[in-house]
């Protein structure tokens, strides 16, 4: 598969995602001061562990996305301050349930929620911060943005779900991973994308246009991810490199990596993924056969494919700032791996 669109212009992380930072800093502001007033409880350790996540240093990307719809769609109104909290609040529910799922210890770089507090703590925690997300949704009272995030949230449980399935079966196909993608992480990106035209009643094709978008941005955005965990640096990661790898996952890289090689290196993934049982110098050998079999560019270049449908799915809409921004965006996911 070839590369079908250059991001040359977004190699620099922050570039690609700075036009974007711009066009929603007041608006982020206001969604700022409501994440802070919706994360309280008189039950103390509730906001404790929400503000540990919180305030951790997240892009919140998936806000932004909504703002920037909302915005390029023309909607005039206030309700895409509350419906882009309800979409971080989602976002951070999703990630303090995944740490105990994945029984992870760090998080942007910092002890995982569930190390500090505990395992049934983290999740209870996060079922109120889905709460919250509901709350402020029922308050903005559009029928059609509560059902948009209301799905995006059943499918995301569905997609953990699948995960648990695939968990160390490299017998996992890469349609069946792409299916666990799609639902665990693109179905929030799609969800956020199309809530801020929902808002602003836009068209049905202009609201298919932003859930391909979104998704694709989505799937893009994990596969990159996919693709660093085995490439990347700690200090960028906010996590330790091999960290899928000591956890078992199944991902893009390693299902190319098994189906490449030869029968020793099956046995080898067996053993690490399937057994867990790894032994040092283990990690090295993992990058080392993806680089042999070059699984971490192939994972870059299906990225970048779903990267150039994202931006296809733009062109509906005319020129504008927002819609600059939005595009940027993509090249910002891409440049990561770079």
């Amino acid at each position: 598969m070839g590369v079908v669109v250059a991001f040359e212009e977004a190699r620099e992380p922050g570039k690609g995602l700075q036009p974007l930072l711009d066009l929603v800093r007041e608006d982020m502001e206001g969604i700022n001061r409501l994440i802070l007033d919706r994360a309280v409880s008189d039950v103390e350790m509730i906001p404790d562990i929400a503000h540990h996540l919180i305030d951790s240093g997240g892009k919140r990307l998936r806000p932004m996305l909504t703002i920037a719809t909302a915005k390029m769609t023309g909607y005039g109104g206030d309700d895409h301050i509350r419906t882009a909290a309800a979409v971080e609040f989602m976002h951070t529910a999703t990630l303090l349930h995944d740490d105990v799922v994945d029984e992870s210890d760090y998080r942007r770089g910092k002890q995982a929620a569930r190390t500090v507090w505990g395992n049934q703590a983290s999740v209870l925690v996060g079922d109120f911060l889905l709460g919250q997300a509901f709350r402020m949704l029922v308050d903005v009272g559009s029928l059609q943005v509560l059902q948009i995030l209301s799905n995006a949230a059943a499918v995301i449980a569905e997609g953990e779900v699948m995960q648990l399935s695939a968990a160390k079966n490299l017998a996992t196909t890469e349609d069946e991973y792409l299916s666990i993608v799609n639902a665990k992480t693109a179905a929030l990106f799609l969800g956020a994308a199309e809530s801020g035209a929902a808002l602003a009643e836009r068209p049905a094709e202009e609201l298919a246009a932003l859930r391909c978008y979104g998704k694709n941005l989505g799937i893009a955005f994990q596969l990159i991810d996919d693709a660093l965990d085995y490439s990347g640096d700690a200090k960028n990661l906010g996590k330790s490199v091999g960290d899928d790898f000591r956890e078992g996952k199944v991902t893009l890289p390693v299902i190319l990596a098994f189906r490449r090689g030869g029968q020793d290196e099956r046995d080898f993934w067996s053993r690490t993924i399937c057994e867990g049982k790894i032994e040092d110098g283990d990690l090295e050998r993992a990058i080392s056969l993806m680089a042999e079999h070059d699984t971490i560019a192939a994972t870059i270049e299906r990225a970048e494919s779903y990267g150039a449908v994202a931006r296809d799915a733009m062109e509906i809409f005319k020129d504008s700032p927002e819609k600059s921004a939005l595009q940027d965006v993509i090249g910002f996911c891409i440049a990561r791996a770079h």
